[in-house]
């Protein structure tokens, strides 16, 4: 026998009881479970992705009935918990999980988007490497163990007078404060604070303490993101935008109406439905959806857009949207679908108790970005009026959706800190929001 051919061997022999174990099944305490999905997944890009998310349409999985506490996602290639002391027990109760064999658990949501009772989506994240494949199983069997710590939130609420949504990771966080333009408030430290802003009516801008600030002036901007439409082709960079129509000001009846809904609250993703309604911008009308989707350890949100109703008088009318430039704009980059603005040496105090106290708050550095899905053939282009904006000029598709991306940072927060940092998640984000994880293979077993 050659040399090589030994050299195969003893690497088969020594690969083969790790392949064993990946595939043998879980336990968990006495939980022993006869029903499992395997489930392939596919990194096809070529760079390590963190915290990636991980989206398993229920249309692809062979078992589709199941109570919700009844699925247990699992890693094999994830080291077993041993049995927790009884200190440990104690402290979190009655969903404590227990001795692991063949894979560690791994947090999930079954994800109603609908509202129909029925799940629509598995979701998770995990870890890749380049080009990776790897292997999960769903396990199903009554199993009411588990506790997820929560990474993001999303809530509807009054908030300075009137209805405010909200969604947050646990590093940045968004707020429509004006109806459809993004607001963007920075953490000082992962945490979640939304819902102690909103119940403490707690201003963003003079809480300074460690639930973060407001760090984006939006006022008659498009904020850290917003939705247009570009109507007129001998105005190519002149938007029309919901909250300003020609009835503005007149009230719900006559003026654009906004409606906001929680779709799924955490742990690991949060979802806000807005519905745009009623917007006769005097050259079409129009109802839009948009669906923001904050996730555990990200800085970005995407956003799902459709238009139900979508009657333009000029046949040239084209999607858009845009964010706009960051207040001390200091730098851009821009390429393809993606535009960073970069902010140095902002000013990020409340305008109007600036302007009665003479009071700053400086911060070294602040950005945000805008990131359109290559498939949607974004143009950039750049907004004069508003106070400046970048944007991005969408071609119409034919189910009349398309999506985009935003992020922010800031020189306070715990990542993506500095503009370098910043421009690199960027960056890694818009490869990845191009590139989901691929679906491969899913395969229903039993013992």
């Amino acid at each position: 026998m050659n040399n090589k051919a030994s050299s195969l061997i003893a690497a088969l022999l020594v690969l083969a009881p790790a392949a064993l174990a990946q595939d043998g099944w879980y336990t968990e305490g006495d939980f022993a479970p006869a029903t499992r999905v395997r489930i392939t997944l596919t990194n096809s890009l070529d760079i390590p992705r963190t915290n990636c998310p991980v989206i398993i349409p229920r249309r692809l999985m062979p078992v589709v009935s199941t109570v919700e506490a009844d699925v247990t996602v699992v890693d094999p290639a994830l080291p077993p918990q041993p049995d927790p002391s009884p200190e440990m027990a104690k402290a979190i109760g009655s969903g404590v999980t227990f001795k692991e064999t063949n894979g560690h658990l791994v947090p999930y949501q079954l994800d109603d988007l609908d509202k129909d009772g029925i799940w629509d989506e598995l979701f998770f994240t995990s870890d890749f490497k380049p080009r990776e494949t790897k292997t999960f199983f769903v396990y199903i069997g009554v199993n009411e163990r588990g506790q997820f710590e929560h990474f993001t939130h999303a809530e509807v609420g009054s908030y300075g007078k009137h209805i405010v949504p909200w969604w947050e990771s646990e590093y940045i966080g968004w707020k429509l404060w004006y109806f459809s333009d993004v607001d963007l408030y920075g953490k000082s430290k992962p945490r979640l604070v939304a819902n102690h802003e909103n119940t403490s009516n707690l201003s963003g801008y003079t809480a300074g303490s460690e639930y973060g600030n407001d760090i984006m002036t939006v006022s008659d901007t498009f904020g850290a993101g917003g939705v247009c439409l570009f109507e007129d082709p001998s105005r190519p960079g002149k938007p029309s935008r919901a909250r300003y129509s020609p009835a503005r000001g007149k009230g719900q009846l006559y003026d654009t109406r906004y409606a906001y809904d929680v779709v799924v609250n955490g742990p690991l993703r949060s979802v806000i439905k807005v519905r745009i309604m009623n917007w006769r911008s005097g050259q079409g009308v129009y109802e839009y959806e948009q669906e923001y989707t904050a996730y555990a350890k990200q800085i970005y949100s995407t956003c799902k857009v459709k238009f139900p109703t979508f009657i333009p008088e000029n046949p040239g009318t084209v999607f858009g949207c845009a964010m706009r430039r960051i207040m001390s704009e200091d730098k851009t980059y821009q390429k393809g679908g993606t535009i960073i603005s970069f902010g140095k040496n902002v000013d990020i105090f409340d305008p109007d108790v600036r302007r009665m106290y003479m009071t700053k708050i400086i911060v070294p550095f602040e950005g945000i970005a805008l990131v359109v899905k290559d498939a949607y053939r974004p143009q950039y282009i750049r907004v004069d009026d508003s106070g400046g904006a970048h944007g991005f000029r969408v071609p119409v598709t034919p189910d009349g959706a398309f999506e985009f991306l935003i992020a922010g940072a800031w020189s306070e927060g715990a990542v993506s800190n500095t503009p370098e940092k910043f421009q690199q998640e960027v960056l890694k984000a818009a490869r990845e929001f191009n590139a989901p994880i691929g679906v491969t293979a899913v395969e229903l077993e039993k013992k």
